[in-house]
């Protein structure tokens, strides 16, 4: 080992302590643990509204029947994405197919996240006037199968200490890091209006990515993979993009009456 690496790591050992939480220096009892908003590396509350830069005549318009290129169906998915007759289903309570959770961050939406309690982010989706909930930690899926799903998330967290220099200087690196989120139990739907169908057994992963431009502008990307065994051959991967707004007055509930 070198006389280098021989003075960074008592030293850089020695300042992870020091970082570390008071009560393991005085032998005392644990705190608590963190809170999922707490713990956060990144701040996804706001107010944010679609950038329709992917997919654009897809998600802006109603296509028509048959033009499911896009989305890896096999023969399944295609025979019912082939039946579709532009007609809503029968009602049952319940919002039209393409507001469901694989669908609707698709549309031309906004966004208006907060947190419902200290390990639970909401996501208001004013198309549809839909609500997405994110549980952290252990949460027991709802009984019956819903539009929005059973989401669990969890923060992928980077960032730490790092040393250079002979001097042994220690440095914080900024903690970042991403939100990722696995979603099942979410009832039969679309993933656009046109009829392109994703079934009761899919499973979702969304990556929530945050990121600010040099002149101040924060956009929020939304990395999504769809595995579904009944309508797919493959993933189904899209990313979305929404940019934070300075404030609510573009908000406008619209509900779930159409296509």
């Amino acid at each position: 080992m070198t006389r280098t690496r021989r003075q960074l790591w008592p030293a850089l050992f020695a300042a992870l302590l020091a970082a570390g939480p008071a009560w393991a220096q005085r032998g005392g009892p644990a705190p608590p643990p963190q809170t999922a908003r707490d713990a956060a590396p990144i701040d996804l509350v706001g107010d944010w509204t679609a950038l329709v830069n992917e997919d654009w005549r897809h998600r802006m318009f109603t296509g028509q029947r048959g033009d499911y290129d896009l989305v890896p169906l096999n023969a399944e998915g295609q025979r019912l994405a082939d039946a579709w007759t532009g007609e809503a289903p029968p009602p049952d309570g319940r919002c039209l197919m393409a507001y469901g959770a694989a669908g609707v961050m698709r549309l031309p939406t906004h966004l208006r996240i907060d947190w419902e309690n200290d390990n639970t982010l909401r996501i208001d989706l004013d198309a549809g006037t839909q609500t997405r909930l994110f549980h952290f930690g252990d949460v027991d899926p709802p009984a019956e199968p819903t539009l929005q799903g059973h989401s669990v998330a969890e923060w992928e967290v980077y960032g730490g200490f790092s040393g250079r220099g002979a001097g042994v200087s220690l440095a914080q690196v900024p903690v970042g890091g991403n939100m990722r989120a696995e979603t099942t139990h979410m009832l039969p739907g679309y993933y656009l209006k046109n009829g392109i169908p994703y079934s009761g057994d899919a499973h979702m992963t969304e990556f929530f990515v945050r990121l600010t431009e040099p002149n101040g502008d924060e956009y929020l990307l939304v990395q999504t993979y769809v595995d579904d065994p009944l309508y797919l051959t493959q993933h189904f991967v899209r990313t979305l993009t929404f940019k934070k707004l300075p404030d609510g007055s573009l908000w406008n509930p619209t509900p779930c009456t159409e296509y």
